[in-house]
């Protein structure tokens, strides 16, 4: 079963090295605070925000995550750009609030689902999540005051693997037939069922077109099965429940972000850069467009 193939993975990466000793640069400019560890090997996977020192309530703020699929490098690594790179310049204007590495048992092994065989972008906003980083990230979030905030940027991937290994593997968990998934050659970024935010999105867009490639749409005008609503941007149609860009902070501005890392013309790098962009992208906008918020 996939529970008993998951008991049996190994560690292939640090998320210590990749991760974590990345965090201590960053104590000099920002709060780095441990908010719980897993249960799995709690000494192992501590779980660390970095959020904003001077934290002002009159203020808006801002959730970047990455790491939700722990096996999606670049959200990960984004993160950590965006912190070492960017996010102080935007603190005279947002609470910045960043979970580099939500999935730190998935990071290291490369996979999906947790340790516990749950996809943790599927248990976001209920009561007692049976997914314990999300329960973690929620139980944070409700200690800040205010925990309303104005935006929030999501980061992912979309791979071949999830084509080759486990969307058939997720399919065959639910009894399901699985239907190929065709993945989509470039970044993209998917908008709210709710409300698109048309405008937001496409200063991303702009921002992730100066580094990579935007993801063209396929004969049917889709990406992913979803349907394109502008170039590089689709509309969350019939999304799933309790996914982590959905989850009910108040959030005016949500999305997730998706690039392709196996791509003949996508590098580590690029695709660190395209997250990057995601989120200086939307901010910007959101500074240049007081209004809209």
């Amino acid at each position: 079963t996939l529970f008993r193939s998951l008991k049996l993975q190994s560690v292939k990466r640090s998320c210590k090295e990749i991760v974590l000793d990345q965090l201590s640069a960053l104590e000099a400019d920002f709060d780095v605070k441990q908010y719980g560890a897993l249960s799995v090997d709690p000494s192992r996977y501590p779980l660390y925000v970095v959020q904003t020192k001077e934290w002002k309530k009159e203020r808006p703020s801002v959730l970047v995550t990455g790491g939700v699929h722990g096996y999606e490098t670049s959200g990960v690594k984004g993160a950590l750009l965006f912190l070492q790179s960017a996010a102080k310049r935007f603190e005279e204007h947002f609470n910045i609030v960043v979970f580099p590495c939500v999935s730190p048992w998935a990071f290291e092994t490369i996979n999906r689902w947790n340790n516990n065989c749950y996809d943790v972008n599927r248990f976001w906003g209920m009561d007692n999540s049976p997914a314990e980083e999300c329960a973690s990230v929620m139980a944070h979030l409700a200690t800040l005051d205010p925990i309303n905030f104005l935006a929030h940027f999501d980061l992912h991937e979309t791979t071949n693997s999830d084509a080759e290994e486990f969307m058939p593997a997720k399919a065959a968990h639910a009894g399901l037939e699985y239907k190929p998934l065709t993945i989509p050659d470039g970044f993209y970024v998917m908008a709210s069922m709710e409300d698109a935010q048309l405008g937001w999105h496409e200063a991303m867009i702009e921002e992730v077109k100066k580094g990579t490639h935007i993801a063209p749409p396929d004969a049917e005008n889709n990406l992913v099965g979803l349907p394109v609503i502008s170039d590089g941007i689709v509309h969350e149609l019939g999304a799933p429940d309790h996914i982590c860009s959905g989850y009910k902070t108040g959030t005016v501005y949500a999305t997730t972000s998706e690039v392709y890392p196996d791509s003949d013309r996508a590098t580590d790098e690029i695709c660190n850069k395209a997250q990057l962009g995601c989120v200086v992208g939307g901010l910007n906008w959101l500074v240049a467009n007081p209004s809209k918020w």
